[in-house]
């Protein structure tokens, strides 16, 4: 656990120095060299924790590549991005949050595709890699799939309490790290259901789909908080409950492989 979150840090700050040193904040290939750098750091980190920490191999992470992971993937963002969006109409409809200007979202279309890539790069496959591709991989062979589930999220989730957001109270600050156990929790949900990375992937990519497609402005944040962690956790229990299962994932999958020289 405490190697994962040194290596969450360590990825944004390995993979945007060289962009940090060489670029102005200003110049337009700044972002998108800075989220590529930080996949490619995750990659690396992840590869060198297993190989001379662990000893385990590559396979347990679940990139596997294969005709399912295109439709794993966007399963995924379905089950991620409809919670979201859920939430944000349940929202508006009790007052607790309104949408921002039109001219706003509808200034720069382009920069849907630009703000889903950015999401994906930046956060959604990296942050996926680590906690539910390594961690949740390392933890199965310890733990019972019950307790993975618990805590490959609520781990990811406390981590949080050091992320930027709308939230302005230590009540609102606790309820965003709550909101992002249940992201957590249905991003595991999905690892456990597939067994794969991609469709864990796609949740994380589907939650900040949807609020790019909504963007919203706060008015009681902590109230949209509530109601987001209760659609994500229903999608999560809906993984789980229509999926293949963990204690079938685990019978396929009992655990990490360790690493053997020479394989």
């Amino acid at each position: 656990m405490l190697i994962t979150v040194a290596a969450t840090f360590a990825q944004v700050i390995v993979g945007t120095a060289p962009v940090t040193l060489l670029l102005a904040s200003d110049h337009p290939l700044y972002r998108p060299l800075g989220m590529i750098g930080i996949t490619l750091a995750a990659l690396g980190l992840v590869y060198l924790i297993r190989r001379f920490l662990g000893r385990q191999s590559w396979a347990g992470v679940g990139m596997e590549r294969s005709r399912r992971a295109v439709p794993q993937l966007l399963l995924g963002v379905v089950a991620g991005a409809v919670p979201t969006v859920a939430a944000i109409l349940l929202s508006l409809a009790f007052g607790v949050t309104s949408l921002a200007p039109t001219e706003t979202i509808l200034a720069n279309p382009g920069l849907v595709p630009y703000g889903i890539a950015f999401a994906l790069l930046s956060q959604a496959f990296p942050e996926e890699l680590l906690w539910r591709g390594h961690l949740f991989d390392t933890l199965s062979a310890r733990l019972s799939p019950r307790a993975v589930l618990i805590v490959v999220s609520v781990g990811f989730g406390a981590l949080h309490i050091l992320s930027n957001s709308p939230a302005d109270s230590p009540a609102e600050r606790l309820l965003y790290v709550v909101q992002a156990i249940a992201l957590g929790f249905a991003c595991a949900a999905a690892r456990a259901r597939t067994g794969a990375l991609w469709m864990a992937v796609g949740v994380h990519l589907g939650l900040h789909t949807g609020n790019l497609l909504l963007p919203t402005e706060a008015v009681h944040y902590g109230v949209q908080l509530v109601i987001l962690t209760c659609t994500l956790t229903f999608s999560g229990l809906l993984l789980l409950r229509y999926g293949k299962g963990t204690r079938e994932q685990e019978a396929c999958h009992p655990g990490p492989s360790t690493y053997e020289p020479g394989r």
